[in-house]
């Protein structure tokens, strides 16, 4: 990150990593000869996790929040054959049911970690239910949810951070 500032001119902002390289909480800020500065903030993106094993990662703008099953649910489920997913424009408060899965082992249900009104879904999970075992919190996404309140509104406040939540799991 460091090679990237040097290159792009004068640095005003400075550059941050956590030393576990799970999260890089980067602000890059430069001038770009008399043109506009630029940044970047990934820390505002960090995936917050819940006790029932969804995430949610916040847009940009912390707008949207997109949900998915965590890693350990995936892994605990086993394969899973079949994505309940949520009609779009559905109103949700926090902890309603978003949508189910199910496995080989067992059914879940899948429990939104914020109030909103889904505003997309991964229709690709309806034919190939798989990707939730292959990339859970990637492009096995559920839903993006616009968030009640918009930006600002404390909607992830008591959600876990990556590493709080990697301990959860090992209790």
């Amino acid at each position: 990150m460091a090679a990237i500032a040097r290159s792009v001119g004068r640095v005003v902002g400075g550059v941050g990593m956590r030393r576990n390289g799970v999260t890089a909480a980067v602000t890059v800020t430069a001038r770009l000869r008399g043109r506009r500065a630029f940044s970047v903030g990934s820390a505002a993106r960090e995936k917050k996790y819940t006790k029932e094993h969804e995430w949610i990662e916040l847009s940009e703008d912390g707008t949207i929040g997109t949900i998915g099953i965590s890693h350990y649910a995936s892994h605990s489920l086993g394969d899973i054959v079949y994505v309940e997913l949520p009609a779009p424009n559905t109103t949700l408060a926090a902890g309603d049911t978003l949508g189910a899965v199910e496995s080989v082992k067992s059914a879940s249900d899948i429990l939104s970690p914020v109030s909103g009104t889904v505003v997309e879904t991964n229709g690709a999970l309806e034919e190939k239910p798989g990707l939730l075992n292959e990339g859970p919190e990637e492009e096995g996404w559920i839903a993006r949810v616009r968030i009640e309140g918009g930006a600002g509104g404390g909607a992830v406040e008591g959600l876990m951070g990556r590493e709080e939540y990697r301990r959860f799991t090992e209790e």
